[in-house]
């Protein structure tokens, strides 16, 4: 399996069951550190697909580890614990946790959990990458409604938006201004084209590298307007 796993605890014994059984499962890419301040540097390194984080490390604690992680990730992270409490692991779930497993365990319990963690992320990717659209000039993310160039968000009034976005989700295909009027602005065109050519000009200063020679939103004279994706 080509996901990358992260083991973390202070004990090399549990550090190499682990490793063993995650082997046997099919896992090739399993990386391993002993203490917060190397488990960071490992992730910087191979940047895992899943964490299991003991919370008792020698330097810091677990919880202050993925308190960190969840600044700028959404890694899964599995933690290991010989504490049982519910405020136990009501804190670890507060930390940022997504699963708790208690110490001492069995090993194809967490090989389990490790499993369904992986496949909800891979889901959630999945449907993240559905609301995004890429473009080697702009990407769309539909679920927030922004358009963006590197880290800059561009702005866009709604009709403008919704524009872009009828024209991004239906790429080679002509449409003319009627159709665009009535699919977008969701009535009939009663004749005034200016408002459909107004809107295309702006988007276009905001996507295109040149707006004076479009490489996205082509005009087919006589015909109407096509969206031809660029995609990186």
């Amino acid at each position: 399996m080509e996901q990358r796993i992260l083991l973390v605890d202070d004990e090399a014994g549990i550090l190499e069951m682990l490793e063993i059984i995650l082997r046997k499962e099919g896992f090739q890419y399993i990386y391993k550190a002993k203490s917060g301040g190397d488990a960071l540097q490992r992730i910087k390194d191979c940047e895992p697909d899943l964490i299991v984080l003991d919370i008792m490390l020698p330097d810091i604690s677990g919880l202050e580890l993925c308190m960190e992680l969840r600044k700028n990730s959404d890694i899964p992270v599995l933690f290991l614990t010989a504490k049982t409490s519910d405020y136990d692991k009501l804190t670890g779930f507060a930390m940022g946790g997504d699963d708790f497993i208690t110490k001492p365990f069995n090993p194809m319990e967490v090989v389990a959990r490790i499993k369904v963690q992986l496949r909800h992320r891979r889901i959630n990717l999945q449907e993240d990458k559905k609301n995004i659209l890429e473009y080697d000039d702009f990407i769309i993310h539909k679920n927030s409604c922004e358009v963006r160039k590197g880290e800059r968000i561009i702005k866009f009034t709604a009709m403008e938006y919704s524009l872009l976005l009828f024209l991004a989700e239906h790429p080679n295909r002509i449409f003319t201004v009627a159709q665009l009027y009535e699919c977008v602005w969701g009535q009939m065109n009663l004749g005034d084209e200016k408002t459909v050519v107004m809107h295309i000009s702006k988007i276009r200063k905001k996507i295109e590298p040149d707006s004076e020679n479009p490489r996205y939103i082509h005009n087919l004279r006589g015909l109407g307007y096509k969206f031809i994706p660029h995609k990186v």
